[in-house]
């Protein structure tokens, strides 16, 4: 008898309040790297009704107008209708931004201090991180939440190109695949809700977010007549965005990572540098776990490392296969060790961090984008030469 389950993802579109937040954070990140790649940056955003708050501990050389960058990026995301109570042009933003502690600061920073146990750069906080990979989408991504993003990068290419006048920013998709023998055969239902005008009627977008989005997104293969949709199932989503919820940096993990297939550890990204161990090594455990996949090493592969605050070296490594390794599990785990480093410093230049890129990954999923460093599957003959 066949093993059996359903399993679902979601994402949210970039006019959700959360990511609006996330990307306010991002913004902030990209814009100080941009004119000092040595910038600490810990930026968080609270965005509700027409009020943005920015907040954390920011130490850069950049010379910032946090107001212009605030506005650019709500403007960016589509709030800029002459009836948004959230309007690029009219929000309140209150900036409650200061210097990074020096407590923290002498811990990360590549020097000596009294107390320290090195003098290299350490992990700018406690803590643990994830990396996951699997060989089901051509992304090596869980497929419910691939299926979700594209759904909303969908939704979002149409409201912006303008095909119809009614959409709004916020929006949330979700996709139900039922497995059989670990492998996806069917999608059993699809859950979008989008913010729209209120002139148009419930039944019209019902019929152009079926057509237009879901048949366009999902293989016909993976649906058929039983495949269930819940288009805006309360009836009305008119007030949106930060006028109907507030938003928060990070709040959005499972969506930012594998739609909850994968671990997480707990840490969110946005708005943090790469000296944050949070981010920076959740981007390196996914691209070691990538490479494995790729490599055929494994099917899939689940990658956790764990920090002390201060301390370079992770204090432990923990790669599992899930039960689908082709080699010994011990000899992928000692093949990590001797490809990769995991010290802050080496992750930083091994994926070239110090660069304005953040903005690319803060809506549709940190993960399973090819332009970002950590997709490369470039370790791959490394890895199999290290387990011979």
């Amino acid at each position: 008898m066949a093993n059996t389950f359903v399993f679902s993802s979601e994402s949210v579109g970039e006019g959700h309040p959360d990511k609006v937040a996330d990307l306010i954070s991002d913004s902030v990140l990209d814009a100080c790297l941009a004119q000092d790649p040595t910038s600490r940056v810990a930026c968080e955003t609270l965005v509700k009704s027409n009020h943005v708050v920015i907040a954390g501990e920011i130490t850069t050389k950049a010379k910032i107008n946090y107001d212009q960058v605030v506005r650019d990026a709500v403007r960016d995301i589509g709030y800029v209708n002459d009836d948004d109570v959230f309007h690029a042009d009219k929000i309140f933003i209150t900036n409650l931004i200061t210097r990074q502690s020096p407590d923290i600061a002498q811990g990360v920073d590549a020097r000596a201090a009294d107390g320290k146990a090195t003098a290299e750069q350490g992990a700018g906080d406690q803590g643990l991180m994830f990396g996951y990979a699997c060989n089901e989408t051509p992304e090596m991504m869980p497929t419910a939440i691939m299926f979700a993003h594209r759904l909303g990068r969908e939704l979002t290419k149409l409201r912006k190109s303008g095909v119809v006048s009614w959409l709004r920013p916020d929006a949330k998709s979700q996709v139900s695949v039922r497995y059989e023998n670990d492998k996806p055969i069917k999608v059993e239902n699809v859950v979008i809700s989008t913010q729209h005008t209120p002139h148009v009627q419930h039944g019209a977008i019902r019929e152009f977010l079926i057509e237009n989005v879901i048949k366009r997104v999902i293989p016909a293969a993976m649906m058929d007549a039983q495949t269930s949709f819940y288009i805006n199932p309360t009836g009305r989503f008119v007030v949106g965005g930060p006028e109907g919820d507030s938003g928060l940096t990070g709040r959005k993990i499972i969506v930012d990572t594998y739609g909850g297939w994968g671990r997480h550890g707990g840490g969110a990204f946005s708005g943090k540098d790469p000296s944050k161990v949070d981010r920076s090594a959740a981007y390196m455990c996914r691209w070691v776990a990538k490479n494995i996949v790729a490599s055929g090493l494994a099917e899939i592969c689940e990658l956790q490392v764990a920090y002390a605050i201060g301390y370079p070296e992770p204090v432990s490594i923990w790669v599992d296969a899930m039960g689908t390794a082709k080699v010994p599990e011990e000899k992928i785990s000692a093949a990590v060790r001797k490809v990769f480093s995991f010290k802050p410093a080496a992750i930083v230049k091994q994926l070239d961090l110090l660069r304005p890129i953040y903005r690319a990954t803060t809506n549709y999923g940190h993960f399973g984008k090819d332009e970002l460093p950590w997709e490369k599957t470039n370790q791959i003959e490394a890895l199999r030469a290290a387990v011979k």
